[in-house]
C-alpha cells in the first residue's frame, strides 16, 4: 500500500485481508523459504538440527516449547520468530489488546465499531510491538499473565459486572502476536493452568467475568530438559496442549563456537589495536567443548557459549593490558593470557559436589588439554627439532607471562628459521606481536607434549630443556 489507510472504510477499500497470527507466520516462512531467505539470521550451528524443527513447527501453526540447557541461544531463537512477521498490521485506536479492525473482540472496539461504523479510526503497529515476554518466576500471578479486575476503575464509578474494569494481563496485550514464557516450569502449578484456555480453546478467563476473549496468540516457551520430564515441574496437561517441542543444543562443531564467539564477543574500549590469532580462539572453543564432556563437571547445569564468549573478551583484555603496559602498538593474545582465563571460568562453571576443592586444578588440566589439541591439530608432521635441540644447552631458557613483552619472548630465536616456520604453519603475519603468540604456542605444545619443561602458571613462567633442572 503507498498509503496507509486511516480508517475502517479505507481499509476495508483497499482489499487487505485478516489473517490469523500462525497464518502469517506460515505464509511469511513459505515466501522467505521459496526466495532462498535465511529463516534466523545470527543463529549459528542450527542449520541442518534445530531450524527444520523450527520451520515444521511454524508451517504446521503449533505452539511450541523450546527444550535446552542455557546459554543454548532459546531466547534469541524466540526474538528471531518476530522478524517473522508481517512490518505492521492495523488495529482500532486506543484498543489495549491490538484488535483487528475487521474483527474486534473486546466490547470496547465492537461499541466503537458499532457505533462509527466505516469512520472508525484505525492506526498501525510494528513487529516489535507484536511481542511480549514473561520470565516465569514463583510470584508470577494470573493477573500478570490474563488480567485481573482493576480496583481503580472500580474506585471511579464502575460496576463488577462492567468488563471495562478488566485489567488485561500479558497475554491478551499481546493479541495477534508473539507471548513469550522464559523457564515455563518454574510457574507454579495454578498458573501453568490458566495457560490451558489459552492454548486449546483460544480464550482467555478473567476473574468470574461471564466473556469469551478469542484472543490470537502464537505461545512458545523454553524449558531445561531436567525440568520438562515426567519428575519436573510443569503439568502433563500443559505438555500435551503444546503442538511441537524443539530441542536445541551447544555448538557441535568449534568453528561455529568460534563463529559466535566472533559474532558476540564486545571489542574492548580504546584505541589499542587487536589481533587474536585463530588457534587462540580455537584453544578457547575447544576449552568449552571439554568442560561439556567433562565428568567433574555439572552436566545439569551445563556450560553456555556465554562462556567462551567471556573468556575470549578476558584474554583479549589481558593482552591489551600488556600492550597498555609494555607499549607494543598491538594487542595480541597469546598463551600467557589463559591463567586469566582459568580464573574468569571459576566462578561460571558449576562442578560436581565432590569436586568444588578441586576446581581451578581442573580448570588448569582441561586448558591445557584444550590447548594440546589446537597444538597437535596444527603442527602435524612439523619438525620442532631445531627448537628443541636449541634448549639442549641447560643454561638456555625463555621466560613468558601476562607482561613479557614479545621482543623479549622472541629474542632468544631472533635468527631462527624455525620461528619463521612456525608462523607461516600457523598462517600468522610477521608481525612481533603475533610471532611471539605463534612462538609461545609451540613452546607450551612442547611442554604439554613432554618435549619441553616448563615451571610456573600464570605470572611468569620459563621454558628449559628436559634435561635441565627447573628451581
Amino acid at each position: 500500500m503507498t498509503q496507509r489507510p486511516t480508517t475502517l472504510g479505507e481499509l476495508e477499500a483497499s482489499g487487505w485481508r485478516n489473517r490469523s497470527v500462525k497464518e502469517e507466520l506460515r505464509d511469511n516462512v513459505i515466501r522467505r523459504l521459496r526466495e532462498g531467505e535465511p529463516l534466523f539470521p545470527g543463529i549459528v550451528g542450527f542449520e541442518d538440527t534445530v531450524e527444520p524443527a523450527l520451520e515444521r513447527a511454524l508451517l504446521a501453526g503449533h505452539d511450541l516449547v523450546l527444550l535446552g540447557e542455557r546459554g543454548q541461544a532459546k531466547t534469541r531463537i524466540i526474538r528471531a520468530l518476530v522478524d517473522l512477521l508481517d512490518p505492521e498490521i492495523p488495529v482500532i485506536v486506543g484498543c489495549e489488546i491490538n484488535d483487528s479492525p475487521l474483527d474486534p473482540i473486546c466490547s470496547h472496539c465492537r461499541a466503537v465499531v458499532a457505533e462509527d461504523g466505516s469512520g472508525t479510526p484505525i492506526s498501525w503497529i510494528g513487529r516489535e510491538q507484536r511481542y511480549a515476554e514473561k520470565l516465569a518466576t514463583p510470584d508470577t500471578s494470573v493477573a500478570d499473565l490474563i488480567g485481573d479486575v482493576d480496583p481503580i476503575r472500580v474506585a471511579e464509578g464502575r460496576y463488577l459486572s462492567d468488563e471495562h474494569v478488566i485489567h488485561y494481563g500479558l497475554v491478551p496485550r499481546t493479541n495477534r502476536g508473539i507471548f513469550s514464557i522464559n523457564e515455563l516450569p518454574d510457574l507454579p502449578a495454578r498458573i501453568q493452568v490458566a495457560l490451558f484456555n489459552v492454548l486449546e480453546e483460544r480464550d482467555v478467563q478473567i476473574r468470574g467475568f461471564q466473556i469469551r476473549l478469542p484472543v490470537d496468540v502464537l505461545l512458545v516457551a523454553t524449558a531445561n530438559p531436567e525440568d520438562y520430564t515426567n519428575r519436573g515441574r510443569i503439568i502433563t496437561p500443559l505438555k500435551d496442549r503444546f503442538g511441537s517441542e524443539v530441542r536445541t543444543h551447544y555448538p557441535v562443531d568449534p568453528a561455529h563456537e568460534i563463529d559466535i564467539m566472533d559474532q558476540e564477543a564486545r571489542p574492548p574500549s580504546g584505541d589499542v589495536p587487536v589481533v587474536v590469532p585463530e588457534f587462540m580462539k580455537e584453544v578457547i572453543a575447544e576449552f568449552s567443548r571439554l568442560l561439556r564432556r567433562s565428568p567433574h563437571v555439572n552436566q545439569r547445569a551445563g556450560v553456555s557459549v556465554r562462556l567462551s564468549i567471556a573468556n575470549l573478551e578476558t584474554m583479549v583484555a589481558s593482552a591489551v593490558r600488556r600492550a597498555i603496559r609494555n607499549g607494543e602498538p598491538t594487542a595480541v593474545p597469546r598463551v600467557s593470557d589463559l591463567p586469566a582465563v582459568v580464573q574468569s571460568s571459576s566462578g561460571r562453571v558449576e562442578f560436581e559436589t565432590f569436586e568444588e576443592d578441586r576446581k581451578e586444578e581442573i580448570l588448569e588440566q582441561l586448558l591445557g588439554h584444550a590447548v594440546l589439541e589446537v597444538f597437535v591439530d596444527a603442527f602435524e608432521g612439523f619438525d620442532f627439532l631445531p627448537i628443541v635441540d636449541a634448549f639442549d644447552d641447560p643454561a638456555f631458557g625463555v621466560d613468558s607471562g601476562d607482561l613479557v613483552p614479545a621482543a623479549s619472548l622472541t629474542g632468544a630465536f631472533a635468527e631462527s628459521p624455525a620461528v619463521a616456520a612456525i608462523a607461516q604453519r600457523l598462517g600468522i603475519e610477521k608481525a612481533p606481536e603475533l610471532t611471539a603468540a605463534g612462538l609461545e604456542f609451540a613452546l607450551e605444545g612442547l611442554h604439554l607434549s613432554r618435549r619441553l619443561n616448563k615451571a610456573g602458571f600464570g605470572g611468569t613462567a620459563r621454558y628449559r630443556g628436559r634435561g635441565a633442572h627447573l628451581s
